[in-house]
């Protein structure tokens, strides 16, 4: 009887231990955004590389929700419709987020906000088609990279449920998709 309540009382410990790890601390307040934007790391120097290498999955946000992205293309797409925006390798529309700071490239999207918009994350380089390979760059993300265009942060919307879509188009009136030069797309979708 007491070897079970000693395998009973470490597994409650250790699932204690691992929930509270996974809440851990956080400098984000509650609408999701930095609080403390001196501490986010600016911009790499160093652009992405524009050879073809084969990029292990990376969490996407900071937030523990468990998207994963491997993005190893940034390619030029025109959408039906909706002018040339920037996709990824499945041909998902990239946003930006007028709140991001496109110099020095810094990201305020953080918690519950990258369940929605699920950062652009790379190990290893990018590659590119129809996207000038001179504007990518990369910004720290808790240890990890997010891919910027013409130094503003990448986003995938969780509403786009299939190539060529924009469903977050304009959303909240500070998301965009962006186009190969960066700018944010005029097209009101």
């Amino acid at each position: 009887m007491i070897p079970q309540r000693i395998v009973l009382a470490s597994a409650v410990g250790l699932v204690s231990a691992f929930l509270l790890a996974a809440c851990g601390s956080s400098d984000h307040d509650a609408s999701g955004t930095n609080a403390g934007a001196a501490a986010v790391a600016p911009a790499s120097s160093d652009p992405a590389a524009s050879a073809p290498t084969a990029s292990a999955p990376a969490d996407a946000g900071d937030s523990g929700g468990g998207h994963k992205a491997t993005t190893t293309l940034l390619m030029a797409k025109a959408v039906k419709g909706m002018g040339t925006v920037v996709t990824d390798d499945k041909g998902m529309t990239l946003y930006r987020y007028d709140r991001d700071q496109a110099t020095p490239s810094k990201w305020t999207c953080a918690g519950a906000c990258t369940k929605t918009w699920m950062p652009v994350m790379v190990q290893g380089s990018v590659r590119t088609m129809g996207v000038e390979k001179s504007l990518l760059g990369t910004v720290h993300r808790n240890g990890m990279k997010q891919v910027t265009l013409a130094g503003w942060p990448l986003y995938r919307y969780l509403g786009d449920s299939s190539a060529g879509q924009m469903n977050g188009q304009r959303m909240g009136g500070q998301w965009y998709a962006v186009t190969p030069t960066g700018h944010k797309s005029a097209v009101t979708g």
